[in-house]
């Protein structure tokens, strides 16, 4: 017999105290009623603004239809929990509705393991959502908390200020690349490429790094649909250019190594650095006499923003010459 919603939700969505003690999801106090009810119920710091942000991922679009579940659960969080980091905000809790076309316990199993091991590592709980019979999509709605004084928008960015990255890009580009081909990349060892498909699977948000920023980055959002496109939506926000320096992109280790073996690899590592997305690190501006108020912050200059609009990448200083590179298209 297949499970009904509530026996699905009870078996793998709500954890009880004898089974999971210490879960994030229970003695939460911002969560004054949670899952079980009409709605959920959240208490909002004083003086602090609510942040809502919401992501539908779709089979056949998003995530390849034969995805590892437990891949699913895991990503369908971090990238709504990304959004919250990007405006610097703290979870409150998330909103799961999931779609399948059909009850299977295996897969749900694996799904929830994804989910909850990110939701633990994030100390976010679930409360609430919903289950339908369909073609099989997750959306996931993120709620969070920040001072409005503090709030990361993407309108703030000043001529002069530094553009910075978290982390290392183009990690996802390159293991997309390795999951739809079964062709080897050239310096890459079996544990670069576990690395990279994890990248691409299992991005963290960087939520701690978000915190951080409150109050001395000047503009920021993250990195989802590639770094172009991502930091076109900031010029355009703010109402000012850049000036970007491909040469200074951070690496991974693994796209180091590839970038090395020849010309072509290089520009192929820098084209997923530029417009692959899917890496969710902090795209920033700082003012430069700032930069000493993040000394536990670790990140990377790339360019910086001009007075004039418009885009111009250097390498080692001299223009760069590059083919269209769009960046992900929703449609």
């Amino acid at each position: 017999m297949s499970l009904g919603e509530f026996e699905l939700i009870q078996r793998y969505f709500v954890r009880k105290p004898d089974d999971w003690p210490g879960h994030p999801q229970l003695g939460h106090s911002q969560v004054c009623l949670g899952i079980g009810d009409d709605a959920a119920l959240l208490e909002l710091p004083p003086g602090e603004r609510l942040v809502v942000t919401t992501d539908t991922l779709v089979a056949g679009r998003h995530f390849p239809h034969d995805a590892a579940a437990v891949d699913i659960g895991w990503k369908a969080l971090a990238v709504n929990l990304s959004d919250l980091a990007a405006m610097a905000a703290r979870p409150l809790g998330v909103t799961l509705n999931l779609t399948m076309p059909e009850a299977n316990e295996s897969w749900l199993a694996a799904f929830a393991r994804g989910f909850w091991g990110l939701a633990d590592i994030a100390d976010v709980p679930l409360i609430g959502g919903d289950t339908t019979r369909g073609p099989l999509s997750v959306t996931i709605t993120a709620i969070g908390c920040v001072e409005e004084s503090v709030a990361l928008k993407r309108g703030g960015a000043q001529a002069g200020d530094l553009i910075c990255v978290t982390g290392s890009l183009g990690d996802a580009g390159a293991g997309l690349a390795l999951a739809m081909s079964s062709a080897e990349m050239a310096g890459i060892s079996d544990d670069d490429r576990a690395y990279l498909l994890d990248r691409l699977h299992r991005p963290m948000p960087r939520l701690l790094e978000g915190a951080y920023l409150r109050g001395i980055a000047s503009a920021g959002l993250d990195i989802s649909d590639g770094l172009l496109q991502d930091l076109g939506h900031l010029l355009k926000a703010s109402n000012v250019g850049a000036e970007l320096a491909v040469e200074q992109l951070p690496l991974s280790e693994p796209l180091q190594a590839y970038a090395a073996t020849s010309s072509a690899a290089l520009l192929q590592v820098r084209r997923w650095a530029l417009s692959a997305g899917d890496d969710y690190e902090l795209l920033f501006t700082l003012a430069p006499a700032r930069a000493r108020l993040l000394p536990q912050l670790r990140y990377t200059v790339i360019g910086k923003i001009t007075p004039t609009a418009g885009l111009r990448l250097t390498a080692h200083g001299k223009p760069w010459e590059h083919d269209s590179l769009a960046g992900y298209q929703h449609f």
